[in-house]
């Protein structure tokens, strides 16, 4: 450990530290607009500045590495009015429109402006105009509130391996856009929305459906369905300033139906019915020499990721729809025939944690004879201000049960959302129809945590059968590359989008971090331990739904509702 001066205290830092991962962690706070943990830095914003005793100028604090002795000062005029400067500077040629921004109340630059004691204009002149990209349906980019701090060129770059975006033009000039400058949807944009989390302003918002989805909630002609995808019930509360890893599902169901929702189901349901065609299709894979290694399909960012990026790998991909488009598909058909209810007047809206479900949602392919299998998605961030529209105080609120019989899930299906969860669930119940036996121990410890790349190597009835789980798209092209060269020799690979999957997507309460991530997926996994039933193949309404309408896993009506195809795309990159 290293011990150096800060303003006249004493404080401890690792070897390699930078001042400004020493200052926060002796609890000094320390401004940045462009750091990002995990990532070298990029010393672009200044906001960070510091006095180190010795140094002619102001120090970026990101950049600078502690030594033994260091006598650092972070609160001086000097500073503090640099970093005011900075903030002023920004604002000369940021919109006006606070009140209207969707980043309201939620916005760096506008807490620091708050922070800083701006209270007026200092810098005057033309702002610069640039139009907005409403292309994508996932993604709004505004480029005249961007602060060029390049969060999220890297997290497209250096996270994801996409590299969608990226500075164009020059100097004073300079701004964020796609290649060509064209508009997100013809990009190489997996629409994940990762740039939205670590944008620090409004310049990345999603493409919200709230307006749609109140009207029509408020038409009589319509049936009104919404499901909620697993991690949504163990982020909600953060919306409400509640602790991380919160679980609010009886309460959140209970505020769907105040809302006007006609039905309330749990895409974990159709997570448990992904376990059955899923597991069933990789047995299928390894007894007859199919394609190998299959790998998921539940990711719709990273299904259009495969599809630019490595189209040889399509013939991979499991044919099974996502939980959310098995529901609506279910819905629109099974449900519909039940209730005796005319599948165009039904409305199925999906709750999720993902902004890359409002681009799936609006694929051709999930819209057999022109009838979408879900018609609107509205992400966490949007249901908490649903919620807020509607007046409701989701904690006085009475916990409520979802609806039968597409309410009912097992644990399974539950952990879906944390990266891990598809495999485990998957092994579970691959293990019992390889074997007919059920496993002696249920938790797959290999393959929970953080950690963005995991394997397991599973004995199952004399055959050794070799797994993979990565999540952020980084770690799906480093694995997918090795493959590719015959360096890894795998059955099955789950792939997340996210990082850390689902609970940390990119339609997930903004501002939050590793520490609250982390508390999502502990939250799914004590709901795991917690159940008693923790396998999808004994689901008790997934087998009744096959017994009376879908016949058997991989069968042709559930071949024709729960499976589709993927096709190679053009990228203009």
């Amino acid at each position: 450990m290293l011990k150096f001066e800060v303003d006249g205290r004493f404080v401890e830092a690792k070897e390699g530290d930078t001042l400004l991962t020493a200052l926060r962690r002796g609890g000094i706070n320390v401004p940045t607009l462009c750091h990002m943990e995990g990532l070298p830095p990029s010393g672009a914003c200044r906001l960070c500045v510091v006095e180190v005793e010795g140094a002619p100028n102001l120090i970026p604090s990101c950049s600078y590495p502690v030594t033994q002795g260091l006598k650092v000062k972070t609160k001086t005029t000097k500073v503090l009015d640099a970093r005011k400067t900075i903030i002023e500077l920004l604002l000369s040629n940021h919109p006006d429109d606070c009140l209207y921004c969707a980043r309201n109340g939620k916005c760096d630059l506008q807490r620091f402006a708050q922070d800083m004691g701006v209270r007026e204009r200092h810098y005057g002149g033309k702002k610069t105009a640039k139009e907005a990209d409403i292309s994508s349906p996932s993604i709004i980019r505004d480029p005249e509130k961007c602060i060029l701090c390049g969060r999220c060129v890297r997290v497209c770059e250096e996270v994801q391996g996409v590299s969608a975006i990226d500075f164009l033009g020059r100097g004073c000039k300079a701004f964020i856009g796609t290649a060509f400058n064209t508009g997100l949807n013809v990009s190489s944009c997996v629409n994940c929305g990762q740039c939205i989390v670590v944008c620090p302003t409004g310049a990345l918002t999603e493409h919200s459906s709230l307006d749609e989805v109140i009207g029509t909630l408020s038409d009589p002609d319509k049936i009104v369905v919404v499901q909620h995808a697993p991690a949504v019930s163990v982020t909600l509360a953060e919306e409400f300033g509640l602790k991380p890893g919160m679980d609010v599902d009886g309460k959140m169901v209970a505020a769907l139906r105040r809302v006007g929702f006609d039905r309330v189901f749990d895409t974990s349901f159709t997570a448990d019915l992904t376990i059955m065609e899923e597991g069933s299709e990789l047995v299928e894979r390894i007894k007859t020499g199919g394609v190998l290694p299959m790998l998921t399909s539940c990711s719709p960012g990273w299904i259009k990721f495969v599809e630019e990026f490595y189209p040889d790998f399509i013939p991979n991909l499991s044919t099974c729809k996502s939980p959310q488009q098995m529901m609506g598909a279910i819905v629109k058909s099974f449900f519909a025939k039940r209730e005796a209810i005319d599948p165009a007047k039904l409305v199925c809206v999906s709750i999720m944690p993902c902004t890359a479900k409002k681009f799936e949602c609006s694929r051709p392919e999930m819209a057999p004879n022109n009838i979408p299998d879900v018609d609107y998605v509205l992400t966490t961030r949007e249901l908490g201000q649903l919620f807020r529209m509607f007046g409701i105080d989701l904690m006085s609120i009475e916990p409520e049960t979802a609806d039968t019989p597409f309410g009912m899930r097992t644990s399974a299906g539950k952990i879906f959302g944390a990266s891990g969860g598809v495999m485990e669930a998957a092994v579970r119940s691959a293990h019992y129809l390889l074997t007919g036996k059920e496993m002696e121990n249920l938790t797959v410890a290999p393959l929970r945590g953080m950690k963005g790349a995991k394997e397991l190597k599973v004995n199952v009835n004399g055959l050794e059968v070799h797994a993979a789980v990565v999540s952020g798209l980084g770690n799906a092209r480093k694995l997918l590359d090795q493959v590719r060269a015959g360096k890894k020799k795998l059955h099955f690979i789950e792939v997340m989008t996210c990082p850390g999957g689902c609970i940390n997507g990119g339609g997930q309460p903004l501002g939050t971090d590793k520490k609250a991530v982390r508390a999502r997926m502990q939250a799914l996994y004590k709901i795991d331990r917690d159940e008693a039933v923790r396998v999808s193949h004994r689901n008790e309404w997934v087998l009744r739904l096959y017994d009376e309408f879908l016949g058997k896993p991989l069968g042709e009506t559930s071949h024709r509702l729960l499976h589709t195809h993927y096709s190679k795309r053009d990228v203009l990159v």
